[in-house]
């Protein structure tokens, strides 16, 4: 029920039309078909979650001699209108169903999706995308993104503070401190998805995860668990972490013995604070009351993500975070 839930959703135009208008995801796409069309020209290519088609439609640009484009939500439909207006219906396979459930009846030689949640991981379609490469790649097959990562970092954000929850000390004269309390509540319970700048990081990021999406499997994504330590740059109030990510769209692994060359460029597609804003922006972890760091002190922890027991496609976010001496618990 909850993913029939989630594929409607993805029914409504407005979602894929924010998709569409994030200039830096697209056009990372575009590029990275166009990178590796000598990969792509001739060859049957896999389109996990098609949405309107439009990566489907770039892959017969680039020359495929076929492209499966496959969406379990209705936009499917339009997809194959998109399809047919471009003249590419004797390319263009559209096929309107979880890519769990349909038919394809031989190999593809290029997996492609754009798969990515907020946080990298949320929404899991991540799965959908190992499913149809260990059902239908081909050995040494493309697979676009091919590698991504997942970063945490400190950040500070008195702005965001200033807005939510000190606004209630003085509303119109009127003294509302005693909202104050459930502000922090409706603000800060949840994950915030929301756009910061570089200015806003009080330290380099740290790692969470690494993705190889050629050998990942689906049970290395039900809990993922990070150590991290930070040194603060400067002297600010801690307000919470961020997360963002980055995915990269390099050629399948070579053999030793391959003279293949790898492309001198491989495209990056990043959704960190300091590049081009994007529909992903980042994810902040806020905390109830800011802790005053002092330049050079130290913030360590770990953080674990793991899917939810109830709904798979939900993600659960435990941090744990040491400074000042003492111990807190997100």
């Amino acid at each position: 029920d909850y993913d029939m839930a989630y594929f409607r959703a993805y029914s409504h135009i407005g979602v894929h039309e924010e998709m569409l208008k994030d200039h830096v995801r697209t056009n990372s796409y575009r590029n990275a078909i166009m990178n590796h069309q000598d990969l792509i020209s001739g060859k049957v290519v896999l389109d996990v979650g098609c949405g309107t088609g439009v990566l489907s439609v770039f892959c017969a640009f680039a020359g495929a001699s076929r492209v499966y484009a496959v969406d379990a939500s209705d936009i499917a439909l339009q997809a194959m209108e998109v399809v047919r207006e471009n003249d590419l219906s004797d390319k263009v396979i559209v096929l309107h169903g979880r890519i769990e459930d349909v038919d394809i009846e031989e190999k593809v030689d290029v997996i492609i999706s754009e798969w990515m949640g907020y946080m990298l991981l949320h929404e899991s379609m991540l799965g959908s995308v190992i499913f149809a490469r260990d059902k239908w790649l081909t050995p040494g097959g493309l697979i676009l993104p091919s590698h991504a990562s997942l970063y945490l970092a400190p950040i500070t954000n008195s702005q965001r503070y200033q807005d939510s929850i000190y606004f209630w000390r003085d509303v119109y004269g009127i003294k509302m401190s005693s909202m104050m309390p459930l502000a922090k509540q409706c603000a800060f319970m949840e994950p915030s998805v929301e756009t910061i700048s570089g200015e806003n990081v009080l330290t380099w990021p740290t790692v969470v995860a690494q993705v190889d999406c050629y050998t990942v499997q689906a049970s290395d994504l039900e809990i993922i668990t990070a150590a991290y330590k930070f040194t603060s740059m400067l002297q600010a109030p801690l307000h919470g972490f961020a997360f963002w990510f980055d995915v990269e769209f390099n050629g399948p692994r070579q053999s030793p013995s391959s003279k293949k060359k790898k492309p001198d460029v491989s495209i990056v597609l990043s959704t960190a604070p300091e590049d081009a804003p994007t529909h992903w922006q980042q994810t902040l972890l806020y905390l109830f009351e800011p802790i005053g760091l002092k330049k050079d002190q130290i913030i360590e922890g770990s953080v674990t993500i793991s899917q939810s027991q109830q709904h798979s496609r939900f993600l659960n976010i435990s941090l744990k975070y040491f400074t000042g001496d003492q111990w807190y618990v997100k």
